[in-house]
């Protein structure tokens, strides 16, 4: 996992205007996980991780198929960007560069392990596989809690 200080280095220090974000246009809508009615059709992210982001979404989409995503969640949006400091701590969150995202934040909760998440479950190997492919890890497979959450490692 990347240290604060090497995410400065290579996204600069964060703000909450978030002048380094941009907009990405995505390729299959997202629900609003604590508003399943509420669409999500754009995302802001760190302006340096946008193509990933995109190209994981996009692979996401040919390997599942839209309805598969919804069955399983994985279209379930917790958020990307949100200037704030880590839970129970001082040092910037991954969303504070918007360089991390979060899925399906209900079921798989922060402190939740590998017997209960619901990201831990086979059928979301190839989810997991995805995000890595591009450059993202998983909290979940590197620390066996937040399996909602998924952040850029390079």
């Amino acid at each position: 996992m990347l240290t604060t200080q090497k995410i400065k280095s290579i996204y600069g220090v964060p703000n909450q205007q978030g002048s380094y974000l941009t907009t990405i246009q995505l390729p299959y809508p997202m629900r609003l996980a604590w508003d399943k009615n509420a669409k999500v059709k754009t995302m802001r992210c760190h302006k340096l991780v946008a193509k990933d982001f995109l190209n994981v979404f996009n692979d996401l989409l040919a390997h599942y198929g839209y309805e598969k995503i919804v069955e399983l969640g994985i279209d379930l949006f917790g958020g990307c960007f949100n200037f704030r400091a880590m839970r129970g701590g001082s040092d910037y969150s991954r969303h504070s560069w918007g360089i991390a995202i979060d899925l399906d934040p209900e079921r798989n909760q922060l402190k939740e392990t590998s017997k209960t998440a619901r990201f831990a479950r086979p059928e979301y190997k190839a989810m997991i596989d995805i995000f890595y492919k591009h450059g993202f890890i998983s909290l979940g497979v590197e620390k066996n809690y937040d399996w909602m959450h998924f952040e850029k490692n390079e």
